[in-house]
This record gives C-alpha cells, sequence and structure tokens, in this order.
C-alpha cells in the first residue's frame, strides 16, 4: 500500500464551487491504469489528472487524464488544475515547464503573481470538413435546434487541438441556455462522426470582456455536460480566425469566454491565438484554480 495524495480543485475560477472541478493526484507514481480508472470513477470529475516524474530529459513531468469511464489524451482544466497544485506544494515562481500528455510534449507557463494564472500551450490546430448533411441534422436532432436557431456565418465542423470538438454556433443565448441534448443520440453520433465533443456557443450580446458563452456535451466518454472546456475555447478561438468571426491584428487574437451558467458553475477561459498569413497557428489557454480540499488515499 503507498499513500498518494489527492486534490480536488476548481479550475477556470477563484471561487470554490464554481469553475470546472478536476481531481488531482501529484504523486502518482506506482499506480497501474487500473488503479487511475477506479480512482477517477471514486472521485467523479469529468475529469481527474495524474501527475508522474518525467519520462526522459525531453520533459519536465507527464501527465495522464481520465474521466469516470476513459482515459482521454488532453484536457484544459485538469492541466491547470494539476500545474495550480504543483505551483502549490513546490512554491514555484513564475516559469516555463514542459509537460509530456497524451498529445506530445508541450509547454505549460506559469505567472506567480497574487495567485498564480497557468497558461497551456495547445496541440496542432486541425479543422475536419463540415459535417455532411446527414450528420447535421442528425445533430440538430438530438440538441433540439432548428436551422433558424443556427448563426449562419458559423460552419458546424470538428476542430482540435488535441481533443476534438464540434463547433455549434447559435443566435441566442436563452437557447443556448435551455438546450436539453438526447444524449444517447449524441453518443450514437460520436461513433460515426469520430468526435466524442459537442462545443454550442454564441456571441455575448452586447460589447464586453466576454465575447463567447458556451457549453460542452460529451455523454459518449461519460461527461454529459462539463462546466467549463480548455479544450473547447481553446479552439473555438481558432475557429473564430479561421471564419474572419473576429477583428484582429494579424499578429495575435485576445479573447476570454465563458462557460458553466446553465449549470451554476461559472468559469472563465482567457485564449490567444497566434496568426501568420491570416490563418491561426497555435493557441494557448489560460485560467487560475482554487483548492477545494485536500486529503490523502492508500491504494
Amino acid at each position: 500500500m503507498k499513500v498518494y495524495t489527492v486534490y480536488q480543485i476548481d479550475a477556470f475560477t477563484s471561487e470554490k464551487f464554481s469553475g470546472n472541478p478536476a481531481g488531482v493526484i501529484t504523486n502518482a507514481q506506482g499506480l497501474s491504469e487500473f488503479d487511475m480508472q477506479r480512482i477517477a470513477r471514486e472521485l467523479n470529475n469529468s475529469e481527474t489528472v495524474f501527475i508522474f516524474p518525467p519520462d526522459d530529459a525531453s520533459h519536465d513531468v507527464k501527465l495522464r487524464y481520465f474521466t469516470p469511464t476513459t482515459e482521454v489524451p488532453s484536457c484544459g482544466h485538469a492541466t491547470i488544475a494539476a500545474h495550480y497544485a504543483r505551483s502549490i506544494e513546490n512554491q514555484l515562481g513564475s516559469e516555463r515547464v514542459i509537460q509530456k500528455i497524451g498529445i506530445g510534449i508541450l509547454p505549460i507557463d506559469i505567472v506567480k503573481n497574487n495567485n498564480y494564472t497557468i497558461w497551456m500551450t495547445q496541440g496542432s490546430i486541425e479543422f475536419s470538413d463540415p459535417l455532411s448533411t446527414k450528420d447535421r441534422q442528425l445533430l440538430l436532432s438530438s440538441l433540439s435546434l432548428s436551422e433558424e436557431e443556427i448563426d449562419e456565418r458559423c460552419p458546424i465542423q470538428v476542430v482540435s487541438t488535441g481533443h476534438s470538438k464540434v463547433m455549434i454556433g447559435i443566435k441566442s443565448i436563452a437557447k443556448l441556455h435551455s438546450l436539453s441534448p438526447n444524449m444517447s443520440m449524441l453518443s450514437n453520433l460520436s461513433k460515426s462522426i469520430g468526435c466524442n465533443g459537442y462545443y454550442v456557443f454564441t456571441f455575448a450580446s452586447r460589447p464586453s470582456t466576454i465575447l463567447t458563452h458556451g457549453r460542452m456535451f460529451a455523454p459518449a466518454i461519460g461527461i454529459s455536460e462539463d462546466p467549463v472546456t480548455g479544450n473547447a475555447i481553446g479552439p473555438l478561438g481558432a475557429y473564430l480566425v479561421k471564419h474572419g468571426l473576429v477583428e484582429h491584428d494579424n499578429s495575435l487574437f485576445s479573447f476570454t469566454g465563458i462557460q458553466g451558467e446553465a449549470m451554476g458553475r461559472v468559469g472563465t477561459v482567457d485564449v490567444k491565438v497566434k496568426i501568420e498569413n491570416g490563418k491561426p497557428t497555435q493557441v494557448q489557454i489560460g485560467g487560475t484554480a482554487v483548492i477545494v480540499f485536500k486529503t490523502q488515499i492508500e491504494v
């Protein structure tokens, strides 16, 4: 038996019981894949992250992510939570850390101020073709959306910066908050389109620091609804640039997205999109976090 340190951390917020909760095990060396899946199921957050020593000199730390039902290659809020816990435990200053995760080796920037802000560089930006007419109709039926409710400027397509999401732009924030998807239909559709997550978003109705509101559903991997999703709001930034939906200086586009309002777990994600020749080339997401509790388990 070994004693493992377990945190519950709310990410993309500085207030407890808001944002997106993640389990974090900071000394995961020695846990088997079976153990990690059982712990993730027990904690029952959308993701639990396990922190390991590096495999080699190419990186400083290794992370693995599990939903209650399966391992996933990347997770935005759990990454923020993991490096927040590491920063607290090791009393880190502002520095760059190189992490190895399921999508590769990528940098994390830790900014120490009154609290810690964690910036995650996401993976390569990938755009799939818009959904076929058949799949589009199935998706809209699953979400109880009509064609008239879709923002005509926004193609419905899969976008990825490491863990893909279907981007669905709609016109009304009231409709966004009233959505009640058919989870079984969404799960079945995931199998045919090869994407487990659906990000429904709309633009803020008036100018403010917030540009977008969103909700994310991923029942195929055990997440009916995720409160605040870095792997959705990040690729959304690339999507907005690609389709000319926002103004920028041809070098950098920055915005803040809000999520979790319909769940009573509001959180915000800051996004930076690097741009070259009018195209998005790299995405970073940033946020802070707060520890809800810390405990130990024996496995």
